[in-house]
């Protein structure tokens, strides 16, 4: 069994926390961030089931920006 490791961010999103993986496109949620969290453990073991990935991007240094943006 392979191991690999992934970076995940957490946030409040309205009333739910949002556990998103960094690394791939997959993200789930709950009512805390540990609900959030398992979650997402289990979305992303259900991913890595039924996808066959051979090079999973590594993040280095995340960082969160924040911008302005206008619209009618």
């Amino acid at each position: 069994m392979k191991s690999v490791q992934l970076n995940n961010i957490v946030y409040k999103e309205d009333k739910f926390y949002v556990a998103q993986c960094l690394n791939v496109d997959v993200s789930s949620f709950g009512k805390t961030k540990a609900e959030a969290l398992d979650n997402l453990q289990e979305a992303l073991e259900l991913y890595f089931e039924d996808v066959k990935v051979s090079v999973i991007p590594k993040i280095k240094k995340a960082e969160i920006v924040t911008s302005k943006l206008k619209y009618a």
